[in-house]
């Protein structure tokens, strides 16, 4: 079955331009949001929800307790509904814990540390349960206020060389970032300002007090790619891949499990759910209009971008994070930037004259909706950059 790449924009209009109609409707449709940046958090429910404001999203991220941030796929810091937490735990968080404890304890053992760690993985045991139990105690704590109640966590390593860049470094947040993706501490705490990266962190039994609840990882794996596939197929298994961070045999072995069907994309071999042929065939063109924030969802969606993108260049950074983006059909024409309070767009190529307006318009409700917030991406594009900058 040949799949063209016009059905596949289509099927990106549908499901994840306009993805639903409230914060929670919004990350469940699309499996996750990115959150390294907080702001985009806000910003990719603000483009897909017209009627959203910000403190929509901050009472969904904070007030109810409906959303997770939690680190994940690829070592990456994403909000996940809060019903999708075990899953995405087992599928993907235990694996990237079960790393950073192997790094954790080897740099450790290795390194000069001050003061010297005779037994690493005691130590790390004996943090873990120092953090949990202070946790316990005060309900949240910064990553601050917990390194200076707890000995444990004010290990440094020592510098080696002499170079700059080498000088004595605390591991109190790799440890509590450690402790996040083993599913014993969570992100929690509103920040005065929606665009703050600052957190809490609080024991996970504040969420769910009788603990997370335990998949089994291949099993979980399993429905992570068949919801991936629900939202982001058709695709190639190396799109799968690393949109999950998982091995090739892994991600083999979820596909297996899965009724697809083998399908032709026009970046090769791909797949598709069985449970989706009837929604492909009957997909038509949206024409809709979206600005999505620095690492939202969708331009990250996939390995393979050729068919959504043609100016890689302006738009992504030299390590592959996504600046903001311009969507028009299913395609990437343009990027934006706030600049001073004000959402400023450049298109990378010809556009009608009633899209222009409608990109403009665009432009102007989230300007709107920021109400002179700065929104600075963490890993700036060339695009990004040039616009805000001026």
């Amino acid at each position: 079955m040949d799949i063209a790449d016009d059905l596949r924009r289509c099927l990106l209009e549908q499901r994840q331009l306009r993805a639903g109609d409230s914060t929670r409707s919004v990350v469940a449709a699309l499996v996750a949001l990115h959150a390294t940046d907080p702001a985009s958090v806000y910003l990719s429910v603000l483009a897909r929800v017209p009627t959203a404001t910000v403190p929509d999203v901050r009472a969904a991220l904070y007030d109810g307790r409906e959303l997770v941030r939690m680190m994940a796929m690829r070592r990456t810091v994403f909000v996940v509904d809060r019903d999708d937490v075990p899953m995405v735990h087992a599928a993907a968080s235990l694996g990237v814990a079960a790393t950073m404890r192997t790094r954790l304890l080897k740099e450790v053992a290795t390194a000069p540390t001050e003061p010297a760690v005779p037994d690493p993985a005691a130590w790390l045991d004996d943090a873990e349960t120092a953090v949990a139990d202070y946790l316990a105690g005060v309900g949240e704590a910064t990553g601050a206020q917990l390194g200076d109640a707890l000995p444990q966590l004010r290990v440094a390593v020592l510098p080696q060389t002499e170079k700059a860049w080498d000088t004595k470094r605390l591991l109190t947040s790799s440890v509590l970032a450690y402790l996040g993706t083993k599913g014993r501490i969570v992100r929690a705490g509103a920040p005065a300002r929606w665009t703050s990266r600052q957190h809490t962190w609080a024991s996970a039994e504040k969420w769910w007090p009788e603990g997370l609840p335990e998949l089994d990882p291949a099993a979980a794996r399993v429905e992570m790619a068949r919801r991936w596939l629900q939202r982001f197929g058709p695709a190639t298994a190396e799109d799968l891949q690393w949109w999950t961070g998982w091995t090739k045999t892994a991600t083999a072995a979820a596909l297996r499990s899965l009724d697809t069907v083998a399908v032709e994309l026009s970046c090769g071999p791909g797949v598709l759910l069985e449970e989706s042929l009837d929604e492909v065939r009957s997909a038509e063109p949206a024409d809709a209009v979206a600005l999505l924030p620095a690492l939202d969802p969708t331009p990250m969606g996939w390995r393979h971008r050729d068919w959504y993108l043609e100016h890689r260049e302006p738009l992504f950074d030299r390590f592959g994070n996504v600046g903001p983006t311009v969507w028009l059909r299913g395609r990437i024409v343009g990027g934006w930037a706030v600049r001073e309070g004000e959402v400023v767009v450049k298109l990378l190529e010809k556009v009608g004259t009633a899209e222009t307006k409608r990109i403009t318009a665009e432009a102007d409700r989230l300007t709107a909706l920021l109400d002179g917030a700065a929104v600075t991406p963490t890993f700036p594009a060339p695009l990004e950059k040039e616009l805000r900058m001026g």
